[in-house]
């Protein structure tokens, strides 16, 4: 960090855990997110509005878990004259479970190591 920037607050640790398929970034934190708010909203579209995203990109995002992981984690319905909605599968509901789990345990995992590299930060 350059002299110049001043830190917005204290330090904290926040690990970024990516599963990866090839070059595609199956599952990270922005789909976890993307997956709390389509659960909490029933809606796509809500989850990206809140996520401050467009539909078509939250669409793509939910596209490609459902084709990285065996069974869909998001199941939509059409819109037309009712209003559509989508709700996260049993495995959508285990996936983010599971990824939530692992951000946690990371973060248990690393903080002795985060509590050496902490006393070398500028306060």
């Amino acid at each position: 960090m350059s002299k110049s920037k001043k830190s917005a607050g204290p330090f904290s640790l926040r690990p970024r855990l990516r599963i990866q398929c090839g070059a595609e970034i199956a599952f990270g934190p922005g789909k976890a997110d993307l997956l709390e708010l389509i659960a909490k909203t029933g809606s796509i579209g809500e989850a990206a509005k809140h996520m401050d995203m467009s539909y078509m990109r939250a669409w793509s995002l939910v596209q490609a878990m459902n084709e990285c992981f065996r069974q869909p984690v998001v199941t939509a319905l059409r819109g037309g004259n009712q209003r559509g909605g989508a709700e996260l599968t049993a495995i959508g509901r285990r996936v983010l479970e599971t990824y939530r789990r692992m951000e946690k345990n990371s973060l248990k995992i690393t903080r002795p190591d985060w509590l050496a590299l902490k006393q070398l930060l500028r306060r």
